[in-house]
C-alpha cells in the first residue's frame, strides 16, 4: 500500500472526520465520550482548535479522508501553554497499516515548528496496543496509569498517560515574545 497523504484538513473533511469519530465513540474506548458529537459540534471544536492556532490534519488514500490528528490545548491556565494534548483517529479497516504513525509524525514535527515543548497522549484503554505502540514508535514514555476512571460499555477502563519533548523540551525556556504566548 502507498502512503497515505498526510495534508492539513478543511472543513469539507469534517463529515468523513465525524464518521470516523463515530465508530471509535460507539464501539472504541480510545474515546470516553459515549454519545457521538454532530457534524456541527465537530465543526465547533475543529474551528475552536484551528482559532487556537493548533495543527489539525487527515489522511487521505484513494482520495478518502481514512484518519486524523490534532494538537489541541493539554490544559487551559497560561503556564501550560507549550504543551499540547494529541488525538489521532483512523477509520477501523485501516488499522495496522502505518497511517497512524505518519499522522503522528506530521503532528509532532508541526508542533515543533510552533514551538510547542511537551506533547502529551491520554490515551483511553491501557488494552490499546496499537495507540500505545504508535506513542512508542515516535519516542513517547509511558508516565503513568489512572486504573479505572472510565466506565464504558459495562466495565471500567484505564487511561494510559505518556509524553514526549518537542524540540528542546525543557532543556531551555522559551525566549521573552514566547512568555507572552
Amino acid at each position: 500500500m502507498s502512503p497515505a497523504e498526510i495534508r492539513p484538513a478543511t472543513e469539507a473533511d469534517l463529515p468523513s472526520v465525524t464518521e470516523i469519530y463515530e465508530h471509535a465513540v460507539l464501539y472504541g474506548t480510545a474515546t470516553f465520550e459515549l454519545i457521538p458529537p454532530d457534524l456541527a459540534e465537530m465543526t465547533r471544536r475543529f474551528k475552536a482548535l484551528l482559532d487556537g492556532g493548533f495543527p489539525y490534519f487527515v489522511g487521505v488514500l484513494q482520495g478518502g479522508v481514512v484518519g486524523y490528528a490534532y494538537a489541541g490545548p493539554y490544559r487551559p491556565r497560561p503556564a501550560y501553554r507549550f504543551t499540547v494534548e494529541n488525538s489521532v483517529y483512523l477509520r477501523p479497516a485501516i488499522h495496522r497499516r502505518g497511517i497512524g504513525l505518519q499522522l503522528m509524525l506530521r503532528l509532532i514535527a508541526e508542533c515543533e515548528a510552533r514551538g510547542y515543548r511537551q506533547m502529551i497522549a491520554v490515551i483511553g484503554d491501557s488494552a490499546n496496543a496499537g495507540s500505545i505502540g504508535v506513542h512508542t514508535k515516535t519516542g513517547f514514555q509511558m508516565i503513568g496509569t489512572h486504573p479505572s476512571v472510565g466506565l464504558k460499555f459495562g466495565r471500567w477502563l484505564d487511561t494510559v498517560m505518556m509524553q514526549r519533548a518537542l524540540g528542546d523540551g525543557a532543556t531551555t525556556v522559551p525566549g521573552d515574545d514566547a512568555e507572552q504566548r
